[in-house]
């Protein structure tokens, strides 16, 4: 593709314009566009795009996130890393540099300004662009990559305006440009594992799904001068409701097939006070200092249920403030029994003939032993539903995924979330190598961040339910569900 470097600089940069201060008017309220809007190109449900020899790559933020890729990527057969772009020249020259140190070709660096991405963008030796920047950036930089011929690929949330939701699939509609909001969370070993088991049915009929991110983050209020804590502790002042959804809700979604086979329909919200961040504030500031005066409005616990279109039920709980252990609770519950995270458990009706005969084995011994005690104390009983098995071992043995059999050894050893963002981007150059539609698409990015705006405006408007649209405009009706690759 020929790009025209000036008009696509002056394009691009009023989109940009327009999308960040659209964005920024809107995210104090939910913005409740729930009709879907005009198709202005094509679906883009199952896109594959022709097979790369090597997938080109330029960046958008190295900070906390985008650094961490930048050193995966060295590491993944069929990637040539051009370009990076950075406004924080020591992030940016670290790298570049590890690039170079990593014997590979030294990318192209810009910087110098908030726009300086689109000096970048307006290259023609660029296949994808990974984006890892503040939320605000997020849409405005996935609209200009895909605008400029570039497949997006985008840090979580994708978007936190409803509009920007709709921007984020027109634009790769009309430019048939993949856009997928990288979560990396759906590369888990225990989310692929649990995938892999509500493909083989061995929860029965999904019925209801819990997602969380619980996740003690004031610590970031500390983060003044850069660093996520930097921009983030803002938006705890300037919304109420689920401010990051899409860490538990992404996988829930996957095994329930929403867009593909189901969708969400609406979401109520309610919000808890919002009084453990001025606490801490109090407690970790001197007098006089910013972090003391600011008035935070997020409710220290949200929680949101959606309702899909077959009837399903997923709760979704946002908490950043609270001292209490880290959760995302991944629940997967179904006819036949339950999957929950946090720790892992399983309660099961009808046990698989594998686990099954684990279990005879256990309570015969179990049994043998209580018999040769004299029968002191209570008769052990054959596991069963009416309580949680957390031995993990056995059943990761039977469904661990094939993904993971195959990368979970490397997955480890590069690091990134135990694993998990290593075969995330091992996955998605893995398939635009192969011919293959990604994981992720862009339906899924604006479904799941659409829960960010229309949890807002649910808890403004007394918890009433909020319309999520339909992204696909129908096509989730015959969209294919993700299969178990390998």
């Amino acid at each position: 593709m020929t790009i025209d470097r000036r008009s696509f600089l002056k394009s691009a940069a009023a989109i940009t314009a327009a999308t960040v201060v659209t964005g920024c008017a809107k995210s104090q309220q939910g913005d409740n566009q729930s009709t879907p809007l005009a198709a202005q190109g094509k679906s883009v449900m199952g896109l594959a795009v022709p097979a790369m020899d090597v997938v080109r790559v330029g960046f958008i933020g190295v900070g906390q996130r985008g650094s961490g890729h930048v050193k995966h990527l060295c590491h993944i057969e069929g990637v040539e890393i051009k370009a990076i772009c950075d406004t924080d020249q020591l992030m940016l020259d670290k790298s570049v540099n590890y690039v170079v140190e990593k014997g590979l070709p030294k990318p192209t660096a810009y910087t110098g300004s908030d726009k300086a991405y689109l000096d970048m963008l307006a290259r023609d030796d660029i296949d994808i662009v990974i984006i890892s920047t503040p939320w605000r950036w997020h849409t405005p930089m996935s609209v200009a990559t895909m605008e400029s011929g570039k497949h997006a690929f985008v840090e979580v949330p994708a978007a936190t305006t409803m509009e920007e939701c709709w921007q984020l699939v027109n634009t790769a509609e009309r430019t048939q440009k993949n856009c997928m909001m990288m979560e990396n969370v759906n590369y888990g070993r225990d989310e692929l594992m649990v995938l892999n088991m509500v493909r083989k049915g061995v929860f029965g009929e999904l019925l209801h799904g819990e997602a969380a991110y619980i996740h003690d983050l004031r610590w970031q209020m500390k983060e003044i001068d850069r660093s996520t804590g930097s921009w983030r502790t803002y938006w705890h002042t300037k919304v109420n409701g689920n401010l990051y959804p899409t860490h538990g809700l992404g996988p829930v979604s996957q095994y329930m097939n929403i867009n593909r086979g189901d969708r969400f329909d609406f979401v109520t919200s309610v919000s808890s006070p919002a009084l453990g961040r001025a606490a801490y504030a109090e407690r970790e500031f001197p007098a006089g200092h910013e972090r003391r005066s600011l008035k935070f409005t997020a409710g220290d616990m949200n929680t949101s249920i959606i309702k899909t279109v077959k009837g399903r039920s997923i709760m979704v709980q946002h908490d950043t403030t609270s001292p209490r252990p880290y959760s995302r609770h991944n629940l997967i519950q179904g006819t036949n029994g339950t999957f929950a995270g946090f720790p892992n458990r399983i309660a099961l009706e009808d046990v698989p003939p594998a686990i099954a005969k684990i279990y005879q084995q256990q309570y015969e011994a179990e049994l043998a032993a209580w018999e040769k005690a004299g029968s002191q104390g209570r008769k052990p009983h054959m596991q069963n539903f009416h309580s949680w098995d957390q031995d993990m071992e056995k059943w990761r043995a039977e469904f661990d995924h094939p993904l993971w059999k195959r990368m979970g050894e490397e997955a480890v050893r590069n690091g990134g979330h135990g694993g998990m963002d290593f075969i995330m981007l091992w996955r998605m150059i893995y398939c635009l190598r192969n011919n293959e539609p990604l994981d992720q698409d862009v339906y899924d990015a604006a479904a799941w961040s659409s829960i960010f705006p229309q949890s807002m405006a649910s808890v403004a408007d007394r918890s009433n339910s909020k319309t999520i649209p339909d992204f696909t405009r129908g096509a989730w009706q015959t969209g294919k569900p993700l299969g178990i690759v390998s």
